[in-house]
């Protein structure tokens, strides 16, 4: 049990905090990182466009290494390889610079990384609780990016002047300077905690073999598969929403960057509370029954706001609603991958299977940020936020129809 513990608790840490840079800093801190930078929403949407066409490369092969090599070691070093961005980060690097390390961290935080982290926790957990061991993950995971973030948070607090309005460019610089730096140190940190952390695997040696093309057509030939995967890129798609709540309280609430920033943490804290409890329930039911309530929770509430009316009269409504959005893709999050045990899928292809999934399921990172950029343009307003919001109920729409065939496929393994 010691040994479980210490191995679950180590995936937490480790899941999560190869996202940091590229992600949580991004959705947390995005109102000053424009300000420091002198960055648009677009040009930001380009640099995560980059880490998508990367990362969709590194998720196909990634997954066939993750079922040869051992988790311990594919983990480590994506972490220590993923800091290394975050050092040139502080330094507040040119646009050209700031898009090629998105570019780059597409392959640090995918490659070796992701496809063994999925079939590790797969291996922890057992056949009848998977919703909980991915539900741990992912609320740990969540649990720790939100601390992360609320300390990033306290930051802006203490840095700034009391004033907002005595706040100026050098504040920002170094204050977002700062944040860099401690998130690459613990990255760093982590990366070597895991090498020492993590037990190690017997691998086969005979299975150190060349990518095997015969076994993903094989793969993709299973429809339910196919399903799984368009139930992910649904999901994902909707997720991204939630990166513009910091944004969205600057630009039509007109909130501080401090309370801004504080708004974005304060929904990071809501996903370990929910992806813990929807995972306990979905072990209790099925994990692809209980995605179907909650795309209609998110297809609601992005609606509404999306055809609402003056922001100003409605602003708890509309502040709800973000907290609906937000249960409904954390929960999404935490079944991800516990619909894997749904497949039936044997333990020695998962990291394949993962890969597969991956490509499809996470195919948002390279056009999702591209488009919330040019939707909203350089100056929005609560028209352009509309606008968006009303596109983005399209994503959960298509989730349930793909939940619902997934739910009515078979899957036989020969």
């Amino acid at each position: 049990m010691k040994s479980k513990l210490i191995s679950i608790t180590t995936l937490i840490i480790a899941g999560e905090a190869i996202f940091l840079l590229p992600f949580i800093v991004m959705r947390v801190f995005k109102p000053i990182i424009r300000e420091v930078f002198l960055i648009s929403d677009i040009e930001i949407g380009q640099a995560q466009a980059f880490y998508g066409i990367t990362a969709l490369f590194s998720y196909f092969f990634g997954g066939f290494i993750a079922d040869r090599w051992e988790a311990r070691k594919l983990l480590s070093i994506s972490l220590i390889l993923t800091s290394i961005g975050g050092i040139v980060m502080i330094s507040i690097p040119t646009i050209g610079i700031f898009k090629i390390i998105y570019t780059l961290w597409g392959i640090s935080t995918t490659f070796l990384f992701w496809a063994a982290l999925i079939k590790a926790t797969r291996q922890w957990g057992n056949e009848n609780n998977q919703g909980l061991s991915f539900g741990l993950l992912d609320g740990g995971r969540g649990l720790f990016a939100a601390s992360i973030a609320f300390f990033g948070a306290t930051i802006l607090s203490y840095l700034f002047p009391e004033d907002a309005a005595l706040v100026t460019y050098e504040d920002k610089k170094i204050t977002l300077q700062f944040i860099f730096a401690v998130i690459t140190a613990v990255v760093l940190i982590i990366g070597v905690f895991v090498w020492f952390t993590l037990p190690g695997e017997t691998i086969n040696s005979n299975k150190k073999t060349l990518f095997s093309f015969q076994l993903v057509f094989t793969l993709l030939k299973k429809r339910k598969i196919i399903f799984h995967s368009l139930m992910i890129l649904s999901a994902y798609s909707a997720y991204k929403l939630t990166g513009v709540f910091g944004i969205y309280a600057r630009d039509v609430w007109s909130f501080s960057l401090e309370n801004a920033t504080y708004f974005a943490v304060m929904i990071q804290f809501l996903r370990p509370i929910i992806v813990i409890l929807i995972g306990s329930v979905a072990d209790h039911f099925s994990p692809s029954k209980v995605m179907i309530p909650c795309f209609i929770c998110i297809l609601f509430s992005s609606l509404t706001i999306g055809l609402g009316g003056s922001e100003t009269n409605y602003f708890m409504i509309y502040f709800y609603l973000f907290i609906l959005i937000a249960l409904g893709t954390y929960s999404l999050r935490g079944l991800y991958f516990a619909l894997i045990e749904e497949i039936k899928a044997p333990i020695q292809v998962t990291g394949t299977l993962v890969g597969i999934i991956s490509v499809i399921g996470f195919t948002p990172d390279i056009f999702m940020s591209l488009l919330i950029g040019y939707m909203l343009g350089n100056d929005p307003t609560v028209l352009e936020y509309q606008k968006l919001f009303t596109l983005f109920t399209l994503f959960p729409l298509l989730g349930v129809v793909f939940a619902y065939l997934f739910k009515k496929t078979d899957i036989i393994w020969e």
